[in-house]
C-alpha cells in the first residue's frame, strides 16, 4: 500500500489537536470558532437560501398554477 507522507502527517496533526481536548468535539468546535474569531477573515456563509430554492422546487405551486409538474413540456 502506498504511504504518503503528507498525509500521514495531517493524520497525525489531527490527531495530536483532537487528543490535546481530549477527543471532545463540543470543545475542539469552541476552539475552531475561536480561531475563525481572530483570524481577521471574512467568513462567506455558502449556503442556500431556501427561496431561491424554491423557486424552481416549487414554482408551478408558487405561481398559483396547478401542481402538475409543467418542466417537461410536450409538443
Amino acid at each position: 500500500m502506498f504511504h504518503d507522507e503528507i498525509v500521514e502527517e495531517i493524520h497525525r496533526i489531527r490527531e495530536e489537536y483532537s487528543c490535546s481536548f481530549n477527543h471532545d468535539l463540543r470543545a475542539i468546535f469552541a476552539d475552531l470558532q475561536k480561531q475563525q474569531a481572530e483570524s481577521g477573515r471574512e467568513v462567506v456563509n455558502l449556503s442556500r437560501k431556501p427561496s431561491l430554492t424554491k423557486r424552481w422546487s416549487g414554482r408551478a405551486r408558487d405561481l398559483g398554477g396547478d401542481e402538475k409538474d409543467t418542466s417537461h413540456r410536450s409538443t
